[in-house]
């Protein structure tokens, strides 16, 4: 009997065992591949995008690209030139014409980052405004999110031809996300498994690592920008859409009607050959021929002057690998590094001093002398910092080269410095206000700032201005 029903017991263990191998293994929901995207555009306000739109209309329509945009705010700086709506009520028409005018293209995955439109060309009062921090992380969050390949953004840097604090934030955030979004270590809770069914709190989203990230060519002065990163027709045909790419960015521009609508409605009314005419003239051209962009970060190989998405598929060294490729110090820089007391220009010069090293970005396109534009007959403020011991203070004298007709306002004089590493100044000129006449003559012009301890000199900084029509407060 007791054989029996070992028997017994020993069939149905082998069924139990037969039935839990054969059961099938639960599957583990990965990401949500709805949101991956191969190009994340990332810019500062409504309608910046257009820098980039005759590329994306290649990209997506011809070689279908996924793009996604991030907008840094929402434009409430800027003026409603067709109804009277200002303030938050317009920030919500301008997200309308953003998502209406991406839509154009087909793209549909858009946010918007908490930044305040902040009308000044200093970069730092755009990132403090924003809410530097936080907004970096949302930044990388939509990185992980979106898990794209590669990242368009707007030039870093202060230049004749970008002098918006705005703009230039968005480069400066979206290089910094570049870098971050693949530490595990930055911003966990947003790559932490969910504790418990209904988690408010952590994401489970994964690290993600870019593999380019591009800038774009807003350089005016310096055309050589162009050997800086890859070239594209704008007047190219799409095999697609039939129709050139600088048409399908015209159409993709055309609900920004609060900011221009008087071209629009201009040019709603054209015939295909007026529109041509226009567009053609490097004159009148809204988007330059060739359309270029300036590689910024690449992780993978080939030249900078590739196609965007030239060697996309092989393995990427590791960011925190490519950050340690230092952009080099001269020997002459590392004997002032420690020759006190120094004079150097601050401000966003200062400032891009940094950044650029700290992130690997050790060849771009730089201004051959620190440079501004500003209106004629508002004030330039020329920032400097005095590098002296921080055991002692320091007595020095600041005094100016200012062009004739300019009026120096506040900064010259004798100065008690305090006892500290680093002591900031502030200069600020009057510039005379100029006639249309004048202003086409107008070339840009020097303001040099010299300061002396006890009769000797500890530097110079050199300041080239350019006066025009209009312009933001610096």
């Amino acid at each position: 009997m007791n054989s029996v029903l070992l028997r017994v017991c020993v069939v149905l263990m082998l069924l139990a065992a037969r039935q839990a191998g054969a059961q099938e293994a639960k599957p583990i929901r990965g990401a949500d591949e709805r949101f991956k995207t191969d190009i994340l555009v990332v810019v500062a306000h409504p309608d910046d995008e257009a820098g980039f739109t005759p590329y994306l209309a290649r990209a997506i329509f011809d070689q279908h690209k996924r793009a996604a945009v991030v907008y840094g705010t929402q434009g409430g700086s800027g003026g409603n030139n067709v109804g009277r709506e200002h303030g938050q009520a317009l920030t919500e028409i301008r997200e309308i014409e953003a998502r209406e005018a991406c839509a154009r293209l087909g793209i549909t995955k858009v946010w918007f980052l908490d930044g305040k439109d902040t009308a000044s060309q200093n970069v730092l009062n755009s990132l403090a405004n924003w809410g530097h921090g936080t907004n970096l992380e949302k930044l990388v969050g939509l990185i992980r999110l979106t898990r794209p390949e590669v990242i368009l953004t707007t030039f870093p840097g202060v230049f004749f031809g970008e002098n918006h604090g705005d703009h230039q934030a968005s480069g400066v955030l979206t290089t910094e996300a570049f870098d971050l979004a693949a530490d595990p270590a930055v911003f966990p809770a947003q790559v932490a498994g969910d504790m418990r069914r209904n988690e408010p709190w952590l994401e489970n989203l994964l690290p993600w690592q870019a593999k380019k990230l591009f800038y774009s060519d807003d350089i005016d002065e310096y055309k050589e920008a162009a050997a800086f990163g890859p070239s594209y027709s704008v007047k190219e045909v799409s095999p697609s859409q039939e129709k050139p790419y600088w048409r399908l960015a015209l159409d993709s521009f055309s609900p920004h009607l609060t900011q221009y609508p008087e071209d629009i409605q201009r040019f709603s009314k054209m015939s295909d050959a007026e529109l041509a005419k226009i567009m053609n003239d490097p004159n009148t051209a809204w988007w330059n021929e060739p359309f270029t962009m300036i590689l910024a970060k690449s992780l993978v190989g080939g030249k900078k002057t590739d196609d965007v998405f030239a060697h996309i598929e092989e393995p990427v060294k590791a960011v925190s690998d490519a950050k340690r490729e230092k952009c080099g110090s001269s020997s002459k820089e590392k004997e002032q590094a420690t020759n006190l007391p120094r004079l150097i220009l601050g401000g966003p010069w200062k400032f891009y001093g940094e950044f650029y090293p700290a992130h690997g970005l050790c060849d771009l396109p730089i201004a051959k002398s620190p440079e501004i534009g500003i209106k004629a007959g508002t004030s330039v403020i020329v920032p400097i910092v005095v590098l002296h011991d921080p055991a002692k203070p320091l007595d020095v004298t600041v005094s100016v080269k200012a062009p004739v007709g300019w009026y120096v306002k506040s900064g010259s004089g004798k100065f008690a410095l305090p006892a500290e590493p680093s002591t900031f100044l502030r200069i600020e000129i009057e510039t005379p206000s100029l006639s249309g006449a004048e202003l086409k003559k107008a070339t840009a012009q020097d303001v040099i700032v010299l300061v002396d301890t006890a009769g000797q000199s500890i530097g110079e900084v050199n300041l080239r201005v350019r006066l025009s029509a209009g312009g933001l407060p610096e």
